[in-house]
Parts: C-alpha cells; structure tokens; sequence
C-alpha cells in the first residue's frame, strides 16, 4: 500500500518510510492512497476472534509489503498481551442499549496504549533492520506522553523527548511520565499550553537541522500507525454488539480529532457505522465546526478534562482532504489561510456531507462533574472527566435510539481524581498494583519557556543516551 500526503506535494511513501516520517515533507499528513473494503460476510467471519487476530486481519492491509505476516501477528499478540483484562477492551453497559468501550486496561490506562505499546514494537522492529537510530519528540495534553515513553521505553534506537504544558495536566499524567527513569527518557515541561507544544514539534519536523543528521519520528495522532491501531476497536466493540448485521453510533471524547477519525475509517472500511459523535469540552473548536462550520482558533481554557483542552486539532485535516475528494491543492490552501487567518469554513455541501455522518457537543466542567455524579448514582460506575463528556454527548445527540450507542472510554478514572472529588464521590478508586508507589517514585523533568529555539538546543544536547547528537 502507497501513502500520500493531505496537501498533495510530497512523495507517496510505503508503510515502513510513513511509519518513520510521521509529517509529509510539505507539512501534509500521510493518508492511505486507497482505503481496503471489507464485506459484510468477512466482518461477520471474525465474531469471536482474540482481539491481536482481529487487529492483524484489519490492519493487514495497511502494513504488506514492509512487515511479514509472521512478524505482524508476533508484534501483535506481545502488544496485546500486556494489557490488564483478557478481552483487551471490554464493553460495560451504563443503560438500554448504552455501552461504555473500556479503552483503559493498558500499562498507562487510557487509550493510546492500544496505538503506542505498538508503535514501540513497529519502531523497534524497523530500526533494527535498517540499522538506524531515530529521535522521538512529542507534545502530550495528558496520555499521549506517558503511553509514548512506556510503548518505547525499551527501543534500543529511539531516544524519545516528550513535551507537556507546565502545571496543566493531572498529577497522576505527570507522573506516569516523568518516573519512567532512562538515558534516552527526556520529560520537558514548557511554559505554555498543549497548542504550543504541538507547534514546536510541527516545527521540528519542518526544519530538522538541529538533529545533526538523526531523523525525527512522530508519535502523536500525525503518525499514521497511531490511526491506523485505533480503527481495530471499532470493530471490536460492533462485533461484540451485532454487527455487520446491525447498524451502531459512538460518541467519541476528542480534541486531536484523531480517535474520531479512525471511526471514520473504519465505516468506509465496511462497518456499518450509522453515527459518529464528537464529543468535547469547553475548548470546542470541533464542535463549533460540525454545528456550525466554523473551525476558527479561540482563547485555551484550562479544563477537568485536560487531554482535550486543545485549540487546533491537527488530525481534522484528514477529514478535510476526504470532504474535497482528495485534492491536495485545496487542502493546501485552506491550511495556508487558517495559517494567516485561523479561521476556516468549507462550502455548504461539503459541511452538509460531514453533517450526514457526524454531530456534536461541547460540555463544560459543570456539567461534566453532573454526568459523573449522576451515572455514578444510577449505577455505580465511575466515569473519567473525558468520559464523562462522551455519556453526554451520547446522550443528547443520539439520533437512532434502537441502536447500540458505545460512548470511548479513554482514560481510567483514577487519573483524574479531581473530578470525582468535584462530582462529590468520596470513595475514588485506587491505582493498580503496578501503579501503586507513584507518588513515591523519583521524578525527572526539565522545565523550559516557550521558545523553539531553547527546546531544540536541548533535544541536540541531550540526544544519543545523554551524549550530544
């Protein structure tokens, strides 16, 4: 399979050289050239599958030709084989024809480790056969740092820098990544928010000079394996719950536009998805979009759901190339305009053809903490922030109530005690074993001020194990 980039400028790629060059070299993101198509009677052929088996089957397609089949279904099953409960990502039904997707059973518990813990091993895999060693430079609004640096923590030709907005994610998020302890683990903290973190990385990856010859490879939602990794819960839970032969909606806490846009994927892959909630929390540049088309920057507002408080969602881009039937050239200058402007609308019938598939809501903390008291009282479940927003969404924006509604659930609650505790639920659950010295464990992390200049000098310094790259 060939990848072509969203602005339609740089070189077509195999698997293998998109995994490793995350960002297209003219600032596009890499897409499938050709999606593959599954049919009803396949689909329905993997009811029951292990969960790694089911992921080789959908992700197959994207990888042959750069990864042998045998090796893919090893890197599989050891990716999967880590995770705290045998179903990989078990379903729990809130109410009547309601199911919350438990995407949290992972090293880091939240959702990125079903796409980092592989990203790791396809990284470990690659480099080693080509005999190359790369840097890894994030921007984490919470879960992607901490999944990153435990995915590739082992790598022995990655040195990972991950980069996270000062005092604004959760403690038990900071911790997850600054007491991972190693010679190529560098946790820096900046002072700015999750946007300007992201745009040091873009950044990077546009002028690479300061690497002295190393090459970086992204980890956040750009990098198409990341994608690529979260189509296969989709099917996982609509197998679960009577697909192909029905129909299902999901409401999908985001802020990257990334998870949402893997169920995207997978409906055009051939699963019969009738509806695709995007549910996010104050900072709702998405929403506003698919309510209103207008996907224009607004002020960042810190919130109780951290891991959306997001202003550009880089991964709508994407969807943006789909809606202009795949032409790089419109993509390019609607890109080049929010640039200028940071304000971006699309003509009527393309914002109707986005409008048939996906709706929206914003919810803000208040009403966030009422979801979490709430199905805590009915239930006796208790909800993350994030999650917490996606039983809301659901909730308000279902269009077809005999369907099954499966709302993401991204991260365990106990990362986010706060929002419990403002739900007013006293007994917040306790971290896993593995997780349960945390707060006793030594931390190491660099604060350093929102300057490219000052992050990139770091990244040179520190590269290597801790030798100048």
């Amino acid at each position: 399979m060939r990848y072509i980039s969203t602005r339609g400028q740089a070189p077509a790629l195999n698997f293998e050289d998109v995994l490793l060059a995350g960002l297209a070299s003219d600032g596009g993101l890499y897409v499938p050239e050709s999606l593959p198509r599954f049919t009803l009677e396949e689909i329905a052929s993997w009811a029951g599958l292990p969960y790694h088996e089911l992921a080789f089957r959908v992700m197959r397609p994207f990888v042959a030709g750069c990864i042998a089949d045998a090796d893919f279904r090893r890197i599989l099953e050891e990716t999967y084989g880590v995770f705290a409960h045998k179903a990989v990502a078990p379903l729990t039904q809130l109410g009547a024809n309601e199911w919350v997707l438990e995407l949290f059973q992972g090293p880091t518990l939240a959702f990125k480790d079903f796409a980092l813990q592989l990203l790791g091993r396809l990284l470990d895999h690659v480099l080693t056969r080509r005999g190359e060693r790369v840097v890894i430079m994030g921007a984490t609004s919470g879960d992607t740092g901490s999944a990153a640096i435990e995915g590739c923590k082992a790598c022995d030709n990655v040195d990972i820098f991950i980069m996270h907005p000062h005092n604004r994610v959760s403690e038990v998020q900071r911790r997850q990544m600054t007491t991972i302890l190693g010679d190529n683990i560098h946790n820096i903290a900046i002072e700015g928010n999750f946007d300007d973190c992201q745009e040091m990385v873009k950044a990077s990856f546009a002028d690479q000079g300061f690497l002295k010859g190393t090459r970086l490879v992204a980890v956040n939602s750009i990098n198409w394996a990341r994608i690529m990794a979260q189509i296969v819960y989709y099917f996982h839970a609509a197998l679960q719950l009577g697909a192909p032969h029905r129909s299902l909606a999901f409401s999908v806490p985001t802020g990257n536009f990334g998870d949402i846009f893997a169920g995207y994927l997978a409906r055009n892959m051939g699963l019969p998805v009738n509806q695709l909630i995007v549910a996010t929390n104050r900072n709702d540049i998405l929403h506003r979009f698919m309510s209103g088309n207008r996907y224009d920057k607004d002020t960042l507002h810190p919130s109780l759901s951290p891991s959306m408080d997001i202003m550009v969602s880089s991964n709508f881009e994407r969807l943006l190339f789909d809606l202009h039937g795949r032409n790089g050239a419109v993509v390019a200058a609607l890109m080049d305009a929010f640039k200028a402007t940071g304000r971006l609308s699309v003509g009527d019938d393309r914002w109707t053809e986005a409008r048939r598939l996906f709706d929206s809501l914003a919810v803000d903390d208040e009403t966030t903490c009422a979801t979490i008291a709430g199905v805590h009282g009915e239930t006796g479940y208790l909800l993350d922030p994030h999650t917490a927003i996606g039983v809301r969404a659901a909730r308000e924006c279902r269009r077809n109530p005999a369907l099954p509604m499966v709302i993401l659930g991204t991260a365990h609650p106990v990362k986010f005690p706060e929002a419990a505790e403002k739900a007013g639920i006293a007994a917040v659950p306790q971290l896993p074993a593995h997780l349960a010295d945390l707060f006793q464990r030594e931390e190491r992390c660099s604060v350093l001020p929102n300057d490219l200049k000052a992050v990139q000098a770091f990244v040179s310094l520190h590269g290597n194990r801790g030798k100048p790259l």
